[in-house]
């Protein structure tokens, strides 16, 4: 079996294609070993990368993996790759349609817990250091099971999220601004627009359970206001110490979590006076307890779980 087979040997056994220096990409017919974690049913396939500087996997290759019908199924393909800018390990990840996010916080949770198995530190207190496309991010699992995430600053300036609604703030910030044609869903919305390395679009709903959002998900995600696209969460204030969302996820659609998209939501919610700064968010897969510290950087503490491990013709 292959499972956590480092690339030199996966290179003998003609399984990857080899560059100059490192391994490519897993060639058409063979085999890749994975875990499959999830978080909050946020749920990624794990691959160990850390022979080489760029993904084993194609985004085509890591697509139809996610199939759920023809593939394993998965909301994304994680890759744990050597470290850089002073990291303990990389981050990079496919969507389930093969595109490239910046960062994702429930798959960063799950990362976590896979480099435990990798190390052989499964049930200790450990923290590592991450890079991603959107930074340095500092994972920190605790001997419960419980991962907890510095998940940095938010980024409020609409430019930088991107946006090219109107800021509505003298510090140049989206917050409660209308929403401009095409409207989704025909309605009008009121929108505040974060990154938190990755784009997001919350808007706030009087009943989050009534919401079509097949309908108005994909209509956010392409809007011409948002050309990066974006993530959008639907959010229900139960109290300000309590919210409930739906995600449309860039890139994947519905899914049951996010925890980018839960940071960006609870920092809406402040910025809108809805909410506490330390609140527990109700995502479809579960809560995740979201906190804004007073030094700007946002603390995420949810589960993640190994589901099954194996090996996947590509």
């Amino acid at each position: 079996m292959l499972l956590r087979a480092g690339v030199a040997a996966l290179a003998a056994a003609g399984l990857v294609a080899m560059g100059e220096a490192f391994a490519t990409t897993v060639k058409a017919g063979s085999k890749i070993a994975f875990s499959k974690y999830q978080g909050l049913g946020n749920d990624f396939l794990l691959v160990d990368n850390r022979g080489a500087d760029e993904p084993l996997l194609t985004p085509e290759q890591s697509e139809a993996l996610c199939d759920r019908h023809f593939g394993v199924g998965g909301d994304g393909v994680i890759f744990a790759m050597p470290g850089r800018e002073g990291c303990d390990y990389t981050m990079r990840i496919y969507n389930s349609d093969g595109s490239e996010p910046e960062m994702c916080g429930n798959g960063i949770r799950c990362m976590a817990k896979f480099l435990q198995e990798l190390d052989g530190t499964a049930g200790d207190e450990k923290v590592y250091t991450i890079w991603t496309l959107a930074g340095r991010i500092i994972p920190t699992v605790s001997k419960d099971g419980q991962v907890t995430v510095d998940m940095g600053e938010p980024e409020l300036r609409g430019p930088e999220v991107p946006t090219t609604l109107e800021p509505t703030r003298d510090d140049g910030s989206v917050v409660a601004a209308p929403m401009v044609a095409p409207l989704p869903g025909g309605k009008d919305w009121k929108v505040t627009c974060i990154s938190m390395g990755n784009p997001h679009c919350i808007t706030f709903v009087d009943d989050v359970d009534a919401l079509d959002l097949a309908a108005v998900g994909p209509q956010f995600e392409t809007h011409p206001a948002f050309p990066a696209r974006i993530n959008t969460e639907f959010v229900q204030v139960l109290s300000p110490t309590h919210l409930k969302m739906k995600v449309w996820e860039r890139g994947a659609g519905p899914t049951l979590a996010c925890g980018t998209g839960a940071c960006a939501l609870h920092a809406a919610a402040v910025l809108e006076g809805h909410a506490e700064r330390k609140a527990t968010v109700t995502l479809p897969g579960g809560d995740l307890i979201i906190e804004w510290l007073e030094d700007n950087r946002l603390m995420m503490t949810g589960p993640a779980d190994l589901v099954f491990a194996g090996e996947a013709l590509v």
